[in-house]
């Protein structure tokens, strides 16, 4: 799974899955450009990464923030071969009737329609190259139902389908199309939620799993790294849970 040659770009990658997806890739000989809206640790992290990684601010629900991103891997490293879509919000706790149309457009724009814009606007860049491999990050909630949560499982949910449609799309032009769908994974948006819910109810559920525990970030990025390599080159269209049996 070695990915010497491969320019890419991952989203929400200044810290947790997106930053070990990203260090993943450096390691196993990638070009990354690092994007995120935290700009401190975006920086940081590039600066970890050496002169394989750059690090743009990059908002991924505004059109012109993919331009601008694409512009800045091409002038770095060359023509895109890899994207990873990584970058997402969770969802305060509420019911459908408690959760408002502000914050359902919101949770919208940063979950499907960045990675719409995403596949949008890296397809030119992958053709140019003549090859890529696009990997989503959408999760169980994409899925199975969860109670109090309809934005952010409508999100993944869609996410799954738009992995599906754009595989076809774009396997015309050797690029591939595929989608990780994590459980829980230890990051600091896991964390956020476990606090808004209070006690431990994330930690009580996990130990119920095939596999008892949290994932750690690395173990996800495993997933990623395989599709987003050559040794996936007759996979496209996948749907990968890496969730310790939760959808068993």
């Amino acid at each position: 799974m070695m990915m010497t040659g491969k320019v890419a770009i991952v989203t929400g990658a200044a810290q947790g899955l997106g930053a070990a997806i990203a260090r993943l890739l450096v390691d196993a000989g990638a070009k990354v450009l690092i994007t995120d809206i935290l700009d401190d640790a975006g920086t940081a992290m590039a600066q970890e990464l050496g002169d394989h990684a750059r690090f743009l601010h990059h908002d991924v629900a505004d059109a012109a923030g993919w331009e601008a991103a694409v512009e800045a891997a091409e002038q770095a490293f060359g023509p895109v071969t890899v994207l990873v879509n990584n970058a997402a919000m969770t969802q305060r706790p509420a019911s459908v009737e408690n959760f408002s149309a502000d914050e359902y457009r919101r949770i919208f724009e940063v979950n499907q329609l960045s990675v719409f814009l995403g596949l949008h606007t890296v397809a030119p860049s992958m053709k140019k190259a003549g090859q890529g491999a696009i990997v989503n990050i959408s999760s169980v909630a994409g899925l199975v139902g969860q109670r109090a949560a309809i934005g952010y499982v409508a999100t993944k949910f869609a996410v799954r389908g738009m992995t599906k449609a754009a595989a076809l799309d774009l396997a015309p032009y050797n690029i591939r199309v595929n989608c990780v769908h994590p459980g829980a994974v230890d990051t600091p948006m896991l964390r956020q939620v476990g606090e808004a819910l209070g006690g431990d109810p994330i930690g009580d559920f996990c130990r119920t799993l095939p596999i008892p525990r949290t994932a750690n970030p690395s173990e996800v990025a495993q997933a990623v790294l395989f599709l987003a390599s050559d040794a996936a080159s007759f996979c496209t269209g996948v749907i990968m849970p890496v969730d310790g049996g939760w959808t068993v």
